[in-house]
């Protein structure tokens, strides 16, 4: 199988509807599997993916588990050679999905993939291209982490081989809207380190993917409309545990050597905390 689509959702039922249409759309071509892990919806969201997807392989929690957990839950199950990870509240372009695929055909080097986000009203996101925040850049000068990034846009702003909007290049962060990686890479790296909850996780797999040998790419000739509808409050309690935290577990995870998780194993496949249809 050549591809294995995965969504999380949580209460995004109208968006999440018009993604998955838009998905199926860009597939038609392709040998593809979806998966959607709902992380506890009350939204109606489960009625709506019986009704109208019925060919989607649902996973319902019991409770929201945070988007790595969700999305390994789903990648246990996946078989194709390429996955790619969306957010629900994105809408691929007609020829996105295969455009990816044929660069990662193309791209042997290539561990991941992102592409360029369009906001509803056609603007540029620059996060298509950088992947991180300045909150996450000033941590990364803070640890000293800041030379494992230098492909960052966010750094040295006059530098002559800066990213720009349709410009294909290689870059350190995959951004978590849309992502595509190689599946064999993924046997390499682990799958997300499900202590990151909500934020982060695509930045510690993008430099796991690095440390492999494999790179991490920015490829413009495509896009997504991302709605950010997920996007909290930044004074919120939430977003400040979830969203530093992250940055608390990186900081452990490398500099302190927080031993890894074991995310594989007959006894996490299938949870009592979950349902597979």
């Amino acid at each position: 199988m050549k591809l294995s689509v995965l969504i999380v959702n949580r209460n995004a039922c109208a968006l999440l509807r018009q993604s998955l249409n838009s998905i199926v759309n860009a597939c038609k071509s392709i040998d593809y599997e979806l998966f959607i892990v709902d992380n506890a919806s009350s939204d109606r969201s489960l009625e709506m993916l019986d009704k109208e997807f019925p060919d989607a392989h649902v996973i319902a929690n019991n409770s929201d588990l945070g988007i790595a957990k969700a999305n390994n839950q789903a990648l246990r199950l996946a078989n194709g050679e390429y996955i790619l990870l969306v957010n629900a509240d994105t809408i691929c372009g007609k020829d996105t999905v295969e455009k990816m695929c044929s660069f990662m055909d193309e791209h042997t080097d290539a561990g991941g993939l992102s592409i360029r986000m369009l906001t509803p009203e056609g603007r540029f996101l620059p996060e298509s291209v950088h992947g991180l925040t300045k909150p996450w850049l000033a941590f990364f000068k803070i640890i000293g982490f800041e030379k494992y990034f230098s492909k960052t846009r966010l750094y040295n702003r006059n530098r002559k081989d800066w990213v720009e909007e349709f410009q294909i290049a290689e870059v350190d962060i995959l951004n978590q809207a849309c992502m595509l990686l190689r599946r064999s890479v993924l046997n390499e790296t682990g799958f997300f380190d499900e202590r990151f909850f909500m934020h982060g996780h695509n930045i510690d797999l993008s430099y796991r993917i690095r440390l492999t040998g494999f790179k991490n790419y920015y490829f413009p000739k495509t896009y997504i409309i991302n709605y950010d509808s997920q996007n909290m409050a930044k004074f919120s309690w939430t977003y400040v545990k979830y969203f530093y935290g992250a940055m608390f577990i990186f900081a452990a995870k490398y500099l302190f050597k927080l031993p890894e998780i074991k995310v594989d194993g007959m006894s996490q496949l299938f949870p009592s905390s979950y349902e597979i249809k």
